[in-house]
């Protein structure tokens, strides 16, 4: 992150906060910045902070942060309930964009799943799957969430009543309507999505691989740039992008 806004000349690094542990304090990041684990010190001298941390993180700094005003930009996944609502209380006093993946290419595809879920309707069958490196935490992934959700959306349906994250034994015929989720683990693969759409006697997939994980940090920062102009209230990269 710090590598991608470094020669901006719509963005100036002003702060840099890590854990009270980290390895890096104390280094020089920027001219005259220094990182520090002083959260509060951070929110002061920004206009707008960059949060891909977790959980519990991501909910102390957004607490802090709505006492500042701050604009925020979060891609920490795996929020609870109790980090959401430190989320929404500091949406209802500064901006905030909150997203699972912040590649341009990924919410392009979110854009482009929705409208082909408006079109084909839920006779064509939807499936989503994900594959990441062998490390990652959580399955689905955000992201495959995040498509998923934006195919029901297209069919106007609630996600929460038509989704199903894999299969496994006798599970009968597949319902109209169904959305399937499914992930693979493996090897050092920085993520791969593909939306598929099954009609009869055709097949349409849109998919997105990353390579690098500059994408997320570059889409972060174009992120931040456009949440100080705007309004309190929570955004995703669909607003950023225009394509809400």
């Amino acid at each position: 992150m710090l590598d991608a806004a470094r020669g901006r000349d719509d963005l100036r690094i002003t702060a840099a906060v890590d854990r009270p542990d980290a390895g890096g304090l104390g280094a020089a990041v920027a001219d005259g910045v220094i990182a520090t684990a002083d959260v509060e010190a951070g929110l002061a001298a920004c206009d707008v902070y960059i949060d891909f941390t977790a959980p519990a993180a991501t909910r102390a700094v957004a607490e802090a942060a709505a006492r500042h005003r701050r604009a925020a930009v979060i891609g920490t996944t795996g929020l609870g309930s109790t980090d959401e609502a430190a989320v929404a209380a500091l949406a209802r006093v500064a901006p905030i964009v909150v997203a699972a993946n912040f590649s341009l290419g990924v919410n392009l595809v979110l854009g482009m799943v929705r409208q082909a879920a408006r079109v084909l309707g839920p006779e064509w069958d939807a499936e989503v799957v994900e594959t990441h490196h062998r490390a990652k935490r959580d399955a689905p992934s955000g992201t495959a969430l995040m498509i998923a959700r934006a195919i029901a959306a297209g069919h106007g349906a609630d996600y929460d009543r038509v989704k199903r994250h894999t299969r496994d034994g006798e599970v009968g015929p597949r319902p109209r309507g169904e959305i399937g989720v499914s992930s693979v683990r493996g090897g050092d693969v920085i993520g791969e999505h593909t939306a598929y759409f099954f009609g009869a006697a055709e097949r349409l997939e849109i998919s997105h691989r990353a390579t690098s994980r500059v994408i997320f940090a570059a889409g972060a920062l174009r992120a931040a740039a456009w949440a100080v102009r705007q309004p309190p209230g929570r955004y995703d990269m669909l607003d950023v992008l225009g394509l809400q």
